[in-house]
């Protein structure tokens, strides 16, 4: 389920008290198969998986202005299809920390390319007494990767 920003904490909150809440963020712009894999394993550290989505905006800021590939109402469309997750939220700032209060998870997680004392949100997060953990990848594959493949074969 695709939530807004606004109404995020108002339909998680009641299940933090029954569920435990896992929560990352990401551009998962063209979705691969160490996006299913890392949400899979996300997934397996709780009962409900809210994923925080960069918003269009967002990652032009931090990619550069030839992405996302994929629009966001697309992205957001494809990531809640996806069986591990639960809700997908896009957030519009560069870093999901103002998503992550309202969220309140249980357990942040992020790609084992981030040491936790550079993951946005490990402060928060275990100041509540919440988890913060990292998951290696599984494939050796990114949107950059994809695009970069793309390039070579059909623009040289």
């Amino acid at each position: 389920m695709i939530l807004n920003f606004e109404e995020v904490e108002e339909v998680i909150s009641p299940l933090r008290e029954t569920k435990r809440i896992v929560f990352t963020n990401g551009c998962f712009d063209i979705i691969h198969a160490g996006h299913v894999d890392y949400l899979e394993k996300t997934k397996a550290l709780g009962d409900i998986l809210v994923v925080g989505m960069n918003s269009d905006d967002s990652i032009r800021r931090i990619k550069g202005e030839k992405r996302p590939i994929v629009p966001q109402e697309m992205r957001a469309r494809v990531l809640s299809s996806l069986k591990p997750v639960d809700y997908v939220v896009i957030f519009e700032e560069d870093t999901p920390l103002e998503l992550i209060k309202k969220v309140k998870p249980h357990v942040l997680v992020k790609g084992g390319d981030w040491k936790l004392e550079n993951i946005v949100g490990r402060e928060f997060v275990e100041s509540y007494g919440g988890v913060v953990k990292t998951i290696p990848f599984e494939y050796d594959i990114s949107t950059s990767k994809i695009i970069e493949k793309v390039v070579s074969l059909y623009c040289d």
